[in-house]
Parts: C-alpha cells; structure tokens; sequence
C-alpha cells in the first residue's frame, strides 16, 4: 500500500531559478516557498555604450536541469537584456524552460481602433513567441491576469502561454477580514465583470459604468446595491486610479459602509500612487491590496495604508511545476 501510495504522488521538478535584478526580491520569496527551487544567478553588466553585457553563472551545471527566467519588463530600457538571456537560456542543453512574466505590459494596447495604430501587445507576443526551443520542446510562458483574454491568442504555436490569476490571494484575504460575511464585490467595467465574475461568483455583485455627459466620462452603477456593505472593487490593474476613485465616491454616495480595492498590477505610473495615500477620510479606501508583480512599485509603496501586498511567490512556485 504504501508503496502505491507513493507512486501516485509526483516528484517535484527541481526548478534552478534565474531572475532580473528588480525581481530579486520576488525570487527569494519563491524560492523559500518551495525546496524544489534553487536560484541562480546573471552578471547584469553593461559597455560603456551602455549596451548590455551579460554572463550567465553556473552555465554547464544547468545541463539536463529545468530552468525557468523571472521577468519585468517595467520599460522598454530593460527589456532587451532581458530577451538577450531569455533567448540564451534554451539553448544551454536544458530540460525544459519556463519564462515567469507576472505583468505582460503592453496588454492595454491590444488592438487598431484606426489605421496607424501599433497594437504593441501583438508584437510583444510575436517576440516572446520566437523563444527557441529547449531539449524539453516549446518555452512555457507564465503570465498573471493578462489584460484582455483575447491576447493568449497573439501567441504562435512554438510557446506555451499559461495563464494565471491572482484572485485566490485576495479570497484567502478576504475570509481573514472581521467583516468577511458583509463582503461585496464591484466592477469598474462590463469588462472586468467578464473576466473576474465566475472566480467571485459566490459574492454578491455591482457592475459599474461609464457614460457620457458633454464632454465628461460619468462612473455610475449599472446594477447591484452597495448599502451597508463593505465593497471591494477588483481590476487587473490600475494606471492613474482615476476610474477607482470615481468608483469609490459613486459607491459611498449610495451607501457603502466601507469601500476598497484589488488590483493585480498596481503600475501606478509617475507616482500616482500618492493620491490615495493623501486620500481624506469621506474618499479613503479602507484597503488597498496589489500584488507584487510590478517590483518598482512595491518597494515605492512597502506596506503603506491604505496597500497591502499580496505575494505571488507562492502561486509562482505552483505553476513552475506545471
């Protein structure tokens, strides 16, 4: 018997873990989450023309090993020393590589509304896409909450895009909550509501919208009640945070007892981030919770009320044994 017992449960791949520079932080986390995942190590050097030149360590030992590359491509100036190594790494004799990109960046800018536009999630994907092959076969790709569902399909034939939510860490947030029983949850779009509602469908449930007066863009809400309930409006990422903030003051002018927010990537571009920190108390969020897929902006904000960071490492460490 317990030798059958034994036989059913899976080894776990031991996983030699490269990362970038910004994402040291994450990489420990992952890595303490698990004893199948040992990191590794890149010299992140550049020429004195500031092109990169780059030594990865340990390169014969990660012979016949399955490596996986921890990725941010938080700007265009960091993302070709990162595609330099991620085309190298498959081509060391490895078993199999996983590329680890929690935020895809140009998702916002996924399709041609008129001709000239430059719908950059497509090339982005086009790259990633010629990722050559290892020992193993095609690169698998690990991506969090991809902005439009639709983009897996920029992706060719020759990778393996795999898609994952960080909604199961803010469940297990929520059920921590004194007021976990009085929880609702908002959407700030018809589109988030698409993407997020069968995770969260045993909650009760606002949609809001966004209409036209004159020139102005009006938040309102479409259906659901927020009086008396603690109302957590979830997204897959914030920019300015305007639509948030709208959000926030239409759902307490109707009744909220308390309003926060969930975003998976918190981008929050030239340090937007401020306004809800410096929030007065009848417009504050009661929490604020992000993930750490955007590095820069974690070690901005660390645990500032009104955020609280929710650690992918753990959900990472799970979909490197995939």
């Amino acid at each position: 018997m317990e030798v059958v017992v034994a036989a059913k449960q899976k080894a776990k791949k031991h996983i030699h873990l490269f990362y970038c520079s910004e994402c040291e932080e994450l990489a420990l986390k992952i890595a303490a989450s698990s004893d199948a995942i040992e990191l590794q190590s890149i010299n992140w050097r550049s020429f004195d023309d500031g092109f990169p030149n780059l030594f990865i360590n340990k390169a014969h030992d990660i012979r016949g090993q399955h490596v996986a590359f921890l990725a941010s491509f938080s700007s265009p100036s960091v993302i070709f020393e990162q595609i330099s190594v991620i085309f190298a790494l498959p081509k060391l004799f490895i078993a199999s590589f996983t590329l680890v990109l929690p935020f895809f960046p140009t998702g916002s800018f996924e399709r041609v509304e008129e001709e000239g536009d430059v719908a950059t999630a497509f090339t982005l994907a086009r790259i990633l896409s010629m990722i050559p092959k290892s020992r193993g076969g095609p690169t698998s790709v690990v991506i969090y909450d991809i902005h439009a569902l639709q983009e897996r399909f920029y992706f060719g034939d020759d990778v393996l895009p795999c898609f994952e939510t960080g909604i199961p860490l803010l469940l297990q947030r929520l059920r921590q909550l004194p007021d976990a029983e009085n929880i609702t949850i908002a959407f700030p779009d018809d589109g988030a509501w698409k993407r997020f509602h069968k995770l969260l469908q045993h909650f009760p449930m606002i949609v809001c919208n966004k209409v036209r007066e004159g020139d102005k863009r009006i938040v309102r809400i479409k259906e659901g009640l927020p009086e008396g309930r603690h109302v957590v409006i979830v997204d897959d990422l914030v920019q300015s945070g305007g639509t948030l903030r709208e959000c926030q003051k239409v759902l307490a002018l109707h009744g909220a007892a308390k309003v926060s927010a969930y975003v998976t990537h918190a981008v929050f571009p030239k340090q937007s981030y401020e306004r809800f920190m410096a929030s007065s108390s009848g417009d504050r969020f009661a929490y604020f919770w992000i993930t750490d897929s955007c590095p820069h902006t974690v070690k901005a904000i660390g645990q500032r009320p009104p955020f609280e960071v929710l650690s992918l490492a753990g959900s990472i460490a799970d979909a490197l044994q995939i």
